[in-house]
């Protein structure tokens, strides 16, 4: 019996995932939690064999979760299931140390060979976003600028941000030209929204 850790804020998700799973002969959902930060506590207890995880969740994202797994309970793989099918969030969640990663509309029979692929120590990816991941290439942003364009997402006036990060307005306007430059946009929330898309933050 495969044991399956579900991570997800959406409990209507949660709940069809385990309901979808829990058909399968080989597998069983052993826990399910709402937040990033509760599922390396619950992996441990419920002796998770795969972990599914949402990207993007309270308290931790499932990047941060993976590694936080891979580092901590190296037995225990991670799965990233999303509805956001960015690019480069495949290389950061391979990078974290993920041994798969695929999007919430992939059919249930799929999903549960990915789960069955990924504990036999296989590495599955979405073929589409594996394709476009390999296009777009990394991020080339600096930590500065992913920083800096997280806070222009948030609509940050460059002096606000130029407080939060403790530096001068002037610097601050130097990271950002440099990620509209990498970019291509032409503005800073433009090259926010740009980063974003390509999963870039």
């Amino acid at each position: 019996m495969i044991k399956v850790l579900l991570a997800d804020d959406q409990a209507l998700v949660r709940g069809a995932l385990a309901a979808l799973l829990d058909l399968e002969s080989d597998l069983e959902v052993v826990a399910e939690v709402s937040r990033g930060d509760e599922v390396l506590e619950a992996a441990r207890t419920s002796g998770a064999d795969v972990c599914l995880l949402d990207v993007e969740m309270p308290g931790m994202s499932g990047l941060e979760v993976t590694e936080q797994l891979t580092r901590t309970l190296p037995g225990t793989r991670s799965l990233v299931v999303t509805t956001f099918g960015r690019p480069g969030y495949v290389r950061r969640a391979l990078d974290a140390g993920a041994a798969g990663f695929v999007v919430k509309d992939t059919p249930a029979r799929e999903l549960a060979e990915a789960v069955r692929r990924v504990h036999a120590g296989m590495r599955v990816v979405d073929p589409d976003l594996a394709a476009e991941s390999l296009m777009d290439g990394p991020s080339t942003l600096s930590t500065r600028e992913s920083q800096l364009l997280r806070l222009a997402l948030e609509g940050a006036s460059v002096a606000a941000m130029a407080r939060t990060v403790h530096l001068s307005q002037g610097t601050v306007r130097n990271h950002l030209s440099a990620a509209i430059g990498k970019t291509g946009a032409g503005s800073r929330t433009e090259a926010a929204r740009i980063a974003q898309e390509r999963g870039w933050l």
